[in-house]
């Protein structure tokens, strides 16, 4: 199973489209996962377009997309079971907020956002993997997003990295 990850879209601020390398780099995904702060409904629209579509609330995000989508989610997705959080908050680190958020559950993979920073670390056998943004790379050199491949092999995370968001 092929998962396409991103985060942070904060649209219609940072783009009114998708860039174009995050399309190209989606074709042949499985299914979407956005870890929050898409800011507006339209972005579920055109990722839904490359294929099916889920994820969860961030803190800009408004209500309509809070009811879509809710705050925390755990899925269970080729075998592995993937936590979704966007990881706001005031202790401690977004990484260390995002493991907190399934201390309760077995996760086999943390998926996060909101430091905007592309992360991949294993923790306590937990693999936490957060995109970065595929439009508002903040201080990063280039904008992100992520391929979580799920196989008889395991399970494997790679960022993807590009400089033009148009």
């Amino acid at each position: 199973m092929k998962i396409g990850v991103v985060s942070d879209t904060h649209m219609p601020h940072s783009g009114q489209r998708l860039p174009k390398a995050l399309v190209a780099g989606l074709q042949g995904v499985d299914l979407i996962l956005h870890a929050g702060d898409w800011t507006a409904p339209y972005v579920a629209e055109l990722l839904e377009q490359i294929a099916p579509v889920d994820g969860v609330t961030g803190n800009n995000d408004g209500p309509d997309i809070y009811r879509q989508f809710g705050k925390r989610k755990l899925l269970t997705l080729g075998g592995i079971r993937i936590g979704i959080v966007h990881g706001d908050g005031f202790r401690g680190t977004t990484e260390e907020r995002a493991l907190a958020a399934f201390a309760k559950d077995t996760a086999d993979v943390v998926i996060f956002g909101h430091s905007h920073i592309p992360y991949k670390q294993v923790s306590d056998g937990i693999l936490l993997f957060n995109p970065g943004s595929p439009t508002d790379k903040r201080w990063q050199k280039q904008f992100s997003y992520g391929i979580l491949e799920i196989g008889s092999n395991g399970t494997e995370a790679t960022h993807y990295f590009y400089n033009d968001k148009s």
